[in-house]
């Protein structure tokens, strides 16, 4: 897989698979993007053990470890994308839509453990509608889904991506935006 093509929601799935992580993909997804956009750093690259995911005792082959690398350089270059392209790492639109929202749901449970991981100093700053996302970010982590019209849940799902979208990149603006600078980046 060349470098620049970026891992995708069932690339990552069969790496935690491998790494036997007991996360799915899109938490796994969402920890690390609330992490840096809460401000913090995995310090010498160690993605898992930043993220408190430490497995079944399996350590990542070197292919494995370079695609956590490339996975964090993935998040933090999405985040701090300057055209907004930042998108929540979710299964294809082509899956069943019980399954993506479930997926939405453990992106947001993620994101929020991965931000709370990052430190308090994320959170002594944020404004109030920072603080007003990482509510709505629980109240859909913590969401039971009932399904009725296919299109209008469909449209529905989409609005909470968005809103996802959107909340990462303003608690990233707010918390870890701020006192990045080109040094910090990984290379």
């Amino acid at each position: 897989m060349p470098a620049t093509e970026p891992l995708s929601h069932d690339d990552l799935d069969a790496l935690i698979v491998r790494l036997r992580l007991g996360v799915d993909a899109s938490e796994l997804h969402g920890s690390l993007c609330g992490y840096l956009a809460g401000g913090a750093t995995p310090q010498g690259g160690n993605l898992l053990a930043a993220l408190q995911l430490d497995g079944e005792e399996v350590a990542p082959s070197p292919a494995d470890q370079a695609k956590l690398v490339a996975l964090l350089k993935q998040c933090r270059d999405a985040l701090a994308d300057p055209e907004l392209g930042f998108e929540p790492l979710l299964p294809d639109d082509d899956r069943p839509l019980a399954e993506r929202a479930e997926a939405v749901a453990e992106w947001c449970r993620g994101f929020l453990g991965g931000f709370g991981l990052a430190g308090t100093d994320a959170h002594a700053q944020l404004s109030d509608d920072a603080q007003e996302v990482l509510r709505d970010f629980g109240t859909i982590a913590a969401a039971s889904f009932d399904f009725g019209d296919a299109a209008e849940d469909e449209d529905a799902l989409i609005e909470v991506q968005e809103f996802l979208r959107v909340g990462a990149l303003l608690l990233y603006t707010e918390s870890a935006g701020r006192g990045q600078s080109g040094s910090d980046r990984l290379h």
